[in-house]
């Protein structure tokens, strides 16, 4: 027997039937920066479907820089509420490549004969490798098998600069804990958040949501997530005593992994701001609920609780030295039948966070155009009115389940070109901030019960698979990375790209070099279809910034 090994760019998603497209053997990368390709082989068969081990060797100067992981499949019940644009995979329910998973035995990858399988080739630079070309051989064999195929990586004579875009994706601690059956913020709890904090952080995550209580967010009216809340409040003849021991820790050991910024949990509820968080206290020496969708946002009990919370909290946060990296939420999307409302909920709260920005995700421009929310997050398929001036104090952008037409998102079932772009159209349009909703939401739709998020992707049937999550809880307490996460921090490091680009040269060099031989100008919906203009781009940017140093 023998297997067919081939090259394949981090672009394509290899399916088990489908053969990829092969792509160029040499790859430049800066310092200081990350690139990844795929090594894709076919076993070949004798008309039986059997397992099939090979031992992967990975050789050459940078090979302590390499990671090799194998492309797991998973199981899509869901791909798309509406594939109608074209820009999918497939639209039918089925196996896709997304979880990244450790070597079988540190060195080892399963295959099955007849079927193509794919290993995640990763190389990440530091400040101190050396300028050069340099062969990267990756080998796999067997007792009767073998094959090999060498890429050149050149490695550029330049750092690549620090990230500007401030970058959320909501932090979820129920689905962890319900996974791993270990109580909130409990010591063991505590190290499998500070690992699931690192790897969001080494993909460019730089803001985490943080739970002052259990955050209202996609959870059945009248019921209730599972409780993570880190402020600590007694109620004593009825007044509030407040400790924020736990919610420093948090902070710094979030800081410790390299957290830059925070968002407070929403002071209201999702989808109209009408009611409370869930918000338990001590009171008469037990732990009782005080607050939840029994008790109306703007009654005179949650404005006295605020009002005696807020002042508080702002001074602690200053003087952890947390004052100028901290953002507020009111409400998670509302509606534009909501805005008095909103309104109303911001007036509570606006004069108690004086210095905090406040910002949530809405797409009504009304919401911006009377003042109400000055840093509103706007969807990517309802930017343009916020494109004209005066632009929002700071420009934010979101996807999540809704964005599916068009747009750029990171469903299983898109290609990964569609989820990459990303990075070049936030460069274009000057984006200061990029927030997503799930990084590790573990639940079923509106948070009635936890799933097991290697078997369902699409919170059963609920969302586009993929949307609720890009990192899997690994066995041992350690993320394991999906193909998305990577495809969409290497969109992270062509935002990086660009931007030291412009330093050397100017703006309107880099928007001509991003729009040279495009038939309309790049925007958030017409962007070239294939992988070829992402990996020619990033070509052509390292190649003249070393030209311009």
């Amino acid at each position: 027997m023998s297997v067919r090994l081939l090259l394949t760019s981090a672009l394509e998603k290899v399916r088990l039937d489908q053969a990829p497209a092969p792509c160029s053997e040499r790859f430049t990368v800066l310092k200081e920066d990350q690139f990844s390709f795929q090594a894709a082989f076919l076993p070949e068969s004798d008309g039986i479907a059997h397992r099939a081990d090979y031992q992967v060797i990975v050789s050459g100067p940078l090979s302590g820089l390499v990671q090799v992981r194998y492309v797991e499949q998973v199981p899509v019940r869901l791909p798309a509420f509406d594939a109608s644009d074209g820009l999918y995979l497939d639209t039918r329910p089925g196996l896709y490549p997304d979880l990244l998973r450790p070597l079988y035995e540190k060195d080892h990858v399963p295959a099955v004969r007849g079927q193509w399988t794919s290993l995640w080739i990763e190389v990440r630079t530091t400040k101190e490798t050396p300028a050069g070309t340099y062969p990267l051989t990756l080998s796999i064999r067997n007792e009767t098998e073998d094959a090999s195929l060498t890429a050149e990586i050149c490695v550029m004579n330049a750092v690549l600069p620090e990230q500007r875009l401030k970058h959320t994706e909501w932090f979820h601690m129920d689905g962890l804990s319900s996974y791993y059956h270990e109580p909130v913020f409990s010591p063991r709890f505590m190290e499998i958040v500070r690992a699931q904090i690192r790897t969001a952080v080494r993909r460019g995550i730089n803001m985490l949501l943080t739970p002052l209580w259990t955050p209202p967010l996609d959870t059945r009216v009248g019921s209730e997530r599972l409780t993570a809340q880190l402020l600590d409040i007694e109620v004593v003849d009825g007044q509030y005593r407040f400790s924020f021991d736990r919610l420093r820790d948090f902070m710094n050991m979030a800081r410790e992994e390299g957290i830059r910024y925070f968002e407070m949990s929403h002071l209201f509820t999702q989808w109209g701001a009408k009611c409370c968080p869930k918000i338990i206290a001590t009171v008469d020496g037990k732990p009782s609920r005080i607050f939840g969708w029994d008790t109306p946002a703007t009654g005179d009990a949650y404005r006295g609780f605020l009002e005696a919370l807020l002042p508080e909290l702002t001074a602690q946060l200053k003087s952890w030295g947390y004052g100028d990296c901290v953002y507020f939420h009111i409400s998670d999307e509302p509606s534009p039948e909501s805005l008095p409302q909103y309104k109303a909920c911001r007036a509570m709260v606006e004069h108690l966070l004086a210095g905090f920005p406040i910002m949530d995700a809405m797409s009504d421009h009304s919401f911006f155009e009377q003042g109400i929310c000055r840093t509103p997050v706007v969807a990517t398929n309802h930017l343009t009115p916020f494109l004209e001036d005066p632009r929002p104090d700071e420009f934010w952008v979101y996807y999540c389940c809704g964005q599916g037409y068009k747009v750029s998102n990171r469903f299983i079932a898109m290609p990964s070109w569609r989820t990459r772009i990303l990075g070049v159209q936030l460069y274009k349009f000057a984006v200061d901030g990029f927030l997503q909703w799930g990084y590790n939401y573990y639940n079923n739709v509106t948070s009635i019960h936890p799933i097991d998020p290697f078997a369902t992707t699409d919170g059963e049937a609920s969302y586009p698979a993929g949307d609720p999550f890009v990192v899997y809880p690994g066995p041992d307490g350690e993320p394991l990375e999906s193909l998305r996460l990577v495809v969409l921090s290497d969109a992270l490091c062509d935002l990086r790209a660009l931007t030291l680009l412009e330093t050397l040269t100017s703006r309107d060099h880099v928007l001509s070099l991003i729009e040279d031989g495009l038939e309309e100008p790049l925007s958030f919906e017409d962007y070239p279809h294939s992988p070829d203009y992402l990996l020619s781009l990033r070509r052509r940017v390292n190649e003249e910034i070393e030209q311009h140093l």
